[in-house]
This record gives structure tokens, C-alpha cells and sequence, in this order.
């Protein structure tokens, strides 16, 4: 099947957010007396949107999970994030050269990510030109997010592509589910926060260990 659209995750995958994230939840813990978390293990701590990542900090931060801690480290990470949305946040290698060969491909571009939509929005106009998406979006009140297939399914819609010639790329188990459940073809990358048993585990189609992988799996199916 033809590859007519690209839909891509955002940490992990386009964006290397690590370093930022746990800046962020770690300024918020220790502002509440809770021990920091180290930084590799927010690779595992993130992936399913802002209200998971703040509960798994507080289960491993505090021991267990606490209502009130919930509320006040979860405002104290978001009042951080959005003053400095930009703080230690870089593009992979070859991001860019891979949206450059999509572009001269006539392929338009979305972003999904479980990210609040703010912040989603705040990250990619700081990183990427303008109209280098032609859609993006992050988590919405109302939209279930990934894995559940409503905002991909939403995006094709307004793309006028169907999924069968959608190619998702993301780096985690939730954005193989996610492209499972839309009926997308599923691109694993090795360069963000998983690893490639668990892209493998959870049935990605193609797996590329550097984003110019991409553009060769979008010609051979063209």
C-alpha cells in the first residue's frame, strides 16, 4: 500500500525531551520534600500522557500513590513546563533531512502526541518551521488519548487519507497500539525512549534505527 501521510509521536520520536521532562517533574517533586528520580528512568515513566507520568512519579517518588500529592506536584509540573516549554529540548539527527524528503515527496505530515495540547504546540512551533505539520495535536479534553485510535482517525480524516496509507511512527509500546488500533502501518525508532524488544513486541511493521530509514520504507511502498 501506497504511503500517502505520515503521522509522528513527538518525545521520543521527533523531539529528545528526556533531560527536559525530568527537569521538570523533578523540580516539582523536590519542591514537596520527594526524593528526584533519575533521569533514564523517566524513559519508562512517560509515554501515556501528562496524568500518568504524575502518578508513576509519585508511586516511585513517595512509595505510593497519594491524592494530594497527585494535585500539588501535578500543578508544580505544569506552572514549570509551561514557563520554559523549550527548556533542554532538541531535535534527533536527521529529523530534519527526514521532513525535507517527505516534503519533496508531496507526503504531508501530523503530530500526536499524549503530551497536554499546549505543550505539544509550545514544543513544535519552537522547534520546527511553520507549516511543517499540517496538523498537530496533543492531549484534549473530550479525545481519548493513545492508545486509543479517535485522534489518529480524527487527523486522516482531515488529511483525506485513509489509514492503510498512514505510516505512525513512534518510539514506545503505546504508539505501536496506537497505529495497531487505526488500522496504520506501524514504524518503531530505536532512537527514543524504548527498545526494540518492546517495538517488536508489540508488532511494528518496520523498525528504523535512523530517521532516513523512513524515506527508503515510504519508497518501496510506493
Amino acid at each position: 500500500m501506497k504511503i500517502k501521510a505520515v503521522v509522528f509521536d513527538l518525545d521520543g520520536t521527533l523531539s529528545n525531551t528526556l533531560a527536559s521532562i525530568a527537569g521538570f517533574a523533578n523540580g516539582a517533586l523536590v519542591r514537596h520534600g520527594l526524593p528526584a528520580i533519575e533521569e533514564d528512568r523517566y524513559r519508562t515513566l512517560v509515554g501515556e500522557g501528562r496524568d500518568k507520568l504524575i502518578q508513576r512519579m509519585i508511586e516511585h517518588s513517595y512509595g505510593r500513590f497519594d491524592e494530594a500529592l497527585y494535585q500539588a506536584v501535578g500543578e508544580d509540573y505544569d506552572r514549570l513546563y509551561a514557563e520554559d516549554p523549550m527548556q533542554n529540548v532538541t531535535v534527533y539527527p536527521h529529523i530534519g533531512e527526514l521532513l525535507e524528503g517527505l516534503a519533496r515527496r508531496g507526503i504531508p505530515c501530523a503530530v500526536l502526541s499524549n503530551k497536554p495540547e499546549d505543550m505539544t504546540r509550545a514544543v513544535v512551533a519552537g522547534l520546527f518551521p511553520a507549516g511543517t505539520f499540517r496538523v498537530v495535536h496533543g492531549q484534549r479534553p473530550g479525545v481519548p488519548r493513545k492508545p486509543a485510535p479517535d485522534a489518529v482517525l480524527a487527523i486522516l480524516r482531515e488529511m483525506q487519507v485513509s489509514p492503510a496509507e498512514c505510516l505512525y511512527v513512534g518510539d514506545t509500546k503505546t504508539d505501536m497500539q496506537t497505529a495497531k488500533n487505526a488500522g496504520a502501518v506501524a514504524a518503531g525508532v530505536l532512537w527514543g525512549f524504548r527498545d526494540e524488544a518492546e517495538l517488536r513486541a508489540y508488532h511494528a511493521d518496520f523498525i528504523a534505527a535512523d530517521p532516513l530509514e523512513l524515506l527508503t520504507f515510504i519508497d518501496t511502498s510506493r
